[in-house]
């Protein structure tokens, strides 16, 4: 198995970018473990450790909008990796848009770039996120 620099990094957390495989986009940031890797590499499906629940996940467990991994880069000092996949049901974030980065700076705020919600997070979630 290719190993990762996981004693390295901070609480063992390495980021990955992920980017849609056909036209580039990033979609989303996220942290793996050594868990998180070893289970995207068995099951060809993105793994990632969750922060906030301390717990492995499995992206679209919930929504259903599961990443496919396409390709896998490793950069020079094996920290940090980028996940090129392909995006199941069209949204790589729990808002419902299509990628978390859906906002721009603008002067002094933030505004939603020409992007629509695919799917409504109170209905998906439930009312709570």
């Amino acid at each position: 198995m290719i190993e990762l620099a996981f004693a390295k990094a901070v609480d063992g957390l390495l980021p990955a970018i992920v980017q849609d495989c056909a036209t580039g986009e990033i979609l989303m940031i996220a942290y793996i473990n050594r868990l998180a890797w070893e289970k995207t590499l068995e099951t060809g499906k993105a793994h990632y450790w969750s922060r906030s629940r301390a717990s492995l996940w499995l992206k679209g467990e919930t929504s259903g909008h599961v990443q496919l991994v396409k390709e896998i880069l490793v950069d020079c000092d094996q920290d940090a990796v980028v996940y090129k996949v392909e995006q199941l049901g069209g949204a790589a974030c729990h808002t419902g848009y299509r990628s978390c980065f859906y906002r721009k700076v603008d002067g002094d705020r933030l505004t939603v770039c020409a992007q629509e919600r695919v799917f409504d997070p109170a209905v998906v979630y439930g009312a709570g996120k």
